[in-house]
Parts: structure tokens; sequence; C-alpha cells
């Protein structure tokens, strides 16, 4: 039975910090209200809402991944100048701040390191500490649950805005929680303050509860794709192989004009991972890699999400398609993304996963102080 669960935009006994405050909020069109409004309607109706910054993708999330803009604009509900956090600028300068005395975060995450939002909001925070203006984080659900924790650990001499910390793939937190841990450990010192969701329980998936998910980009437009993203991202790095951008089912298909689709799938089937399924396919994107082109590979099919393990799943994929194709691998991303470059050097890959599982456990060990659920 699905449970009722409020995010902290709705959480109106919290909001006391807000009042008499001129606002700044970073935000994009999946932080909605429960009855589906703009969060910064809301704020606009019942504070002083005074400015917006919009993350990768922008204010609307029309904007394909590294895509953005970069000239101020208005918002023509609220009048606000939106300003642009991407493309160059990843956090408010000190001008842009000049008539807001209290800077707030609400976005929706997905619950993996190399989202982006994470890092607007941790480099927007160091720019709050610095200028002494409060912090405040509006928490929401994480679509993949908050149990489970598991991959790499990014070694941060390959820190980027697709991950700047020594966090794993699958973090286990919410974006308030992040916040907390983040701040603390890594010694930012914001004046934080985050307001939680109501009736949240670790144990909770997104798909667990009546809120609706509103696609926070264009290529994450399920909590499916939420689920399997920490495991198939990893193919951003390839540039000959398609993670089914430009197709419905991005990151939930993974193939190229080449693969044989038929011995993939018996191989990712055989590996007898619980909680997911293969099934051969073919598809062709309208646009990135092998735009127009018909791909051959398989799609993952998640049947049991508290089972599935999207991060072991997607090593397995990739050594299988590394080992077996040549494969176009941008060195950079792969190291970015996987957080080392053990993925395309260790061949054993059952003492790789013990290591990352023991790493991950005791991540989860020190995050659990900065937990609200």
């Amino acid at each position: 039975m699905k449970k009722t669960v409020l995010q902290g935009i709705d959480n109106e006994n919290e909001h006391g910090i807000l009042s008499g405050k001129r606002l700044g909020l970073i935000t994009n069109n999946a932080a909605v209200t429960k009855d589906l409004r703009q969060n910064f309607e809301y704020l606009n109706k019942h504070f002083r809402l005074a400015a917006l910054y919009a993350p990768e993708h922008g204010l609307y999330g029309a904007a394909q991944a590294g895509a953005g803009f970069t000239e101020t604009e208005r918002e023509p509900m609220t009048g606000c100048p939106v300003y642009s956090l991407y493309n160059g600028l990843t956090a408010p300068t000190d001008e842009m701040l000049e008539n807001v005395d209290v800077l707030c975060f609400d976005m929706q995450d997905v619950g993996a390191r190399f989202y982006t939002y994470l890092y607007t909001m941790t480099r927007s925070m160091k720019v709050a500490a610095r200028l002494g203006k409060p912090f405040v984080v509006f928490d929401r659900v994480n679509p993949i649950g908050l149990e489970k924790v598991e991959g790499e650990i990014l070694d941060e001499k390959n820190a980027s805005f697709i991950g700047e910390y020594a966090v794993p793939h699958r973090y286990g937190l919410t974006i308030g929680e992040f916040a907390r841990y983040i701040n603390a450990e890594k010694g930012i010192g914001a004046e934080l303050y985050v307001i939680p969701c109501v009736r949240l329980r670790r144990s909770d998936y997104f798909s667990d509860t009546h809120l609706t998910f509103v696609p926070p980009s264009p290529n994450m437009p399920t909590t499916d794709t939420a689920l399997v993203y920490p495991g198939t991202c990893i193919f951003e790095g390839v540039r000959n192989m398609s993670e089914g951008r430009g197709t419905t089912r991005p990151f939930e298909m993974i193939g190229a004009p080449y693969v044989d689709e038929f011995t993939l799938c018996d191989y990712m089937n055989r590996l007898g991972f619980e909680g997911v399924t293969a099934r051969r396919v073919r598809f062709t994107p309208t646009f990135s890699k092998f735009a127009g082109e018909v791909c051959r590979g398989i799609q993952i099919h998640v049947t049991d999400k508290r089972a599935f393990s999207p991060f072991e799943y997607g090593v397995y994929l990739f050594r299988y398609l590394y080992e077996n194709y040549e494969l176009d691998i941008n060195e950079g991303t792969i190291k970015r993304n996987f957080g080392t470059s053990r993925i395309l050097e260790d061949n054993n890959l059952g003492a790789l996963l013990y290591d990352c599982r023991e790493k991950a456990a005791q991540f989860r060990k020190s995050t659990e102080k900065y937990w609200l659920y």
C-alpha cells in the first residue's frame, strides 16, 4: 500500500526561518508541491521571493545534458530574475545574492553521485557560508531508497562537476542528508537548515509513496530510469556504445549497431542477478550516439527493486562489452564517472566488487550521524 509522504516544501510547520526574509531559490521544474504547483509559486505567494537560480537543464528542464542558458531572464509568474548556474558558472556570484537574505535549495535528485545538482548545491553552500547567509534545503525523497549503499568510492583526484567528493555511486541519503554530511565532513561550515520530509522512512522508495515523480532532467523520465542509472551511466564514457539517450528509455537500454544482442542477453541472464531480467532489444536513437541507426542490445527490466544491485549489474555489463568489442573509451570520463580507473584495469571482478562492498559499508556507517529518517 502506498503511503502519504510530504516533501520539505510541503512541511509548513518548519518554514518559520523563511518569514520576513528575502529568499533566493535554486530549483527547476521538477521541484513541485504536493498538488503539483511549482515551488517558486508557493514561496512567492507566502514569502518574499527575490531571485531564482537554475542548474543544468535550465529552470524548465528543457535543455539537454551539457546545454543551458547564459543570459539572465525573468520568470513570468513571479517576476524574479532567473540566473543560470551552468555553462561556466556553477554557483551564485556575490552580485547575484545582493538582494537575498536566505539562499534556498529545492531540487529532486536521483540518488547517484554523478548527478550535477548535488554539486550545484554544495558549491552554492560554500558561497552562502562565505557571505554569512543561511542556506536552507527543502528535503525530498530519494527515488532509489536510503537503505542500499553501493559502488566505487570516488578518488578525489578525479573530482569534477559530476562528482567532487569521496562517496560511492549510490550514496543512500536524501539530498538534505547529503548536504548535512558534506557541510560537516568537508568543512564547508554553512549555517545549514534542512526542512525534512514528513513520514519518510529509510525503507521507502519514491514508488512507495503517493507522490508524483516529475522528471528532473530530460533523460531521467521515470523512477525506473533512476534505479538503473547508478550502473549504466558509465556508458557515457564510451563513445561508440549508446546508453539509450535519444529514446524513451535512456539508461535502461544499452547497445550499438555491432552488438550481438542474443549473446549479450543470454550472458547477462546467466549471471543470475536477483531482481532483474535482461531482454534483447533493438532501438533507434533520435539524437546522441548512433542517431538514426538501429542499435542492438538489451533492455534492463527490474523485477524487484529491493533485491536489484544496479552498480554490480553495470560492472558486469560494462566488462563483458569491454572485453568482447572494441569500445572507444573516453578514459577521463570513465574515471570521473566510475570514480577510479579500476573498471578498466581489474580483471578480477569478484575482488573489485568485494572491495567496493566493504568501502560502501564503511561510508554508510560514517553517514549515520547525519540521518534524518
